[in-house]
């Protein structure tokens, strides 16, 4: 006698083999193209907000505590460098891994590469410039992001590729990898 629940889990599990490419997940999630590269949703907007004038001045208004996303990156495509004013956590969810690309500050290049052996998170500091790759050549990963405050897009910055390799020259290959 067949146990319907278990009919259900091997169900779900045949759906899950089935999502094997990008676009059966852009379209599962209902993803649409980012500014910096590859496919996001925002999944969670906290309804609380942090006042003006208790962020610090880097902030041109009120935040949400927290904002949350899936993206998802399709080998071939890049995540540009960006920058953004608060702190954002990289998660990894499943796929192929993608190494997380940091440049401080000072300068300092720090790569993480998140995956299915892990890490599964990364931080990424306030006000560093990051951009991502799928780490090889085919496949895809499904990664999310939060960010606290919240993300706004007026915090949104696009690298410049002058501006970076005036900034970062011993960085040269990585930023015109990571720039358009």
């Amino acid at each position: 006698m067949r146990n319907p629940s278990q009919d259900a889990t091997q169900g779900q599990g045949r759906e899950q083999e089935a999502l094997v490419s990008a676009a059966d997940w852009i379209r599962r999630l209902e993803l649409v193209p980012h500014p910096e590269g590859g496919f996001y949703r925002e999944t969670y907007r906290a309804e609380e907000r942090i006042a003006a004038a208790d962020l610090p001045s880097r902030f041109g208004g009120a935040r949400s505590f927290s904002t949350s996303i899936y993206f998802l990156l399709p080998a071939g495509h890049v995540s540009a460098l960006h920058r953004i004013k608060s702190d954002a956590v990289w998660h990894f969810y499943t796929g192929a891994a993608l190494d997380l690309f940091v440049i401080g500050a000072a300068g300092q290049l720090t790569t993480t590469r998140l995956g299915p052996q892990g890490p599964f998170q990364a931080l990424v500091p306030a006000g560093s410039w990051y951009g991502a790759a799928v780490s090889g050549r085919a496949g895809w990963a499904l990664v999310g992001g939060t960010v606290a405050p919240g993300f706004d897009f007026a915090d949104f910055e696009l690298g410049d590729r002058a501006e970076l390799l005036r900034a970062f020259p011993q960085h040269r290959a990585l930023i015109e990898r990571l720039t358009r």
